[in-house]
């Protein structure tokens, strides 16, 4: 036999590592969740932006828009600071994300515009840049179903898994492909019956792993205000929030284990009682 090795073993030559147990002694909400405050964790919302003048949003810590300009390297531009939100729609998630896991560090990414409409292109740079700066737990409450960026966003996906990024991702309200949303890289969110956000539900039966309300919702909006709503894209935040409560709990912890610890605490009952 030959003593060349095949390539990617040489991390298995020294002597065995005993990976992370994740379930020490049982497990219930207080250990998954800790505190449940989110404290230290950056939590990105990819969207239309954030109005952090709203009460339920309190703050926020990091900003970056991604603008299509065809004279950049990339077709696109990257603008840092304060930037208003151009919807709605990215401050009822970031609301969303603060009321569960009041003391993460938001980062708000806009990459739609004033009618929700955007780019793929803008879009993955939207996610790159995430992986890049350091970003925990990224909220995407949207897709594309352009089939020309599925690779591309795949490759993302698993960039993000090998960073230890936990990636929440609406479905779309429609039966149409849902990129990055069906991947199973990702934890992907439709909407779940019941309006407790404290109940997040596990569908073993993919491409929509994980339900949380998000059917006529009150959410935060512009202008300080609230409105009710329906849609994945409510859903989605509830689960980053959960996702957020436990990284702050077990820092470093990877895709794989928060995946478990999340399914581990999973509401089995029906309704809101």
């Amino acid at each position: 036999m030959s003593d060349i090795a095949p390539a990617w073993s040489e991390a298995f030559a020294g002597p065995p590592v005993a990976p992370p147990d994740v379930f020490p002694g049982g497990v219930d909400r207080a250990w998954v969740y800790g505190d449940g405050r989110g404290r230290g964790v950056r939590v990105a919302v990819v969207d239309s932006g954030v109005d952090a003048a709203h009460p339920a949003v309190g703050r926020v810590d990091e900003w970056v828009a991604v603008e299509i300009d065809k004279a950049a390297p990339d077709g696109v531009r990257f603008e840092p600071g304060p930037h208003d939100d151009l919807y709605g729609h990215g401050t009822a998630c970031a609301g969303i994300i603060r009321s569960l896991a009041p003391d993460v560090e938001l980062v708000s990414v806009r990459v739609l515009g004033p009618s929700l409409k955007g780019s793929a292109r803008a879009f993955a740079h939207g996610l790159d840049w995430c992986i890049e700066h350091g970003v925990d737990v990224l909220n995407m409450s949207m897709s594309t179903a352009s089939d020309d960026w599925a690779a591309t966003f795949w490759d993302l996906v698993d960039q993000a898994a090998f960073a230890g990024v936990l990636l929440v991702s609406a479905m779309n309200n429609e039966r149409r492909r849902t990129i990055p949303s069906e991947f199973a890289g990702v934890f992907s969110v439709a909407c779940a019956p019941g309006t407790d956000r404290e109940r997040v539900r596990w569908n073993p039966h993919a491409p929509a792993e994980w339900g949380a309300a998000g059917v006529e919702v009150t959410v935060p909006w512009v202008g300080g205000g609230a409105i009710v709503a329906t849609g994945n894209s409510f859903a989605a935040p509830v689960v980053a929030g959960h996702l957020a409560r436990i990284v702050g709990a077990h820092p470093g912890i990877t895709p794989w284990q928060a995946k478990s610890l999340l399914a581990a605490v999973a509401h089995t009952g029906h309704g809101d009682g």
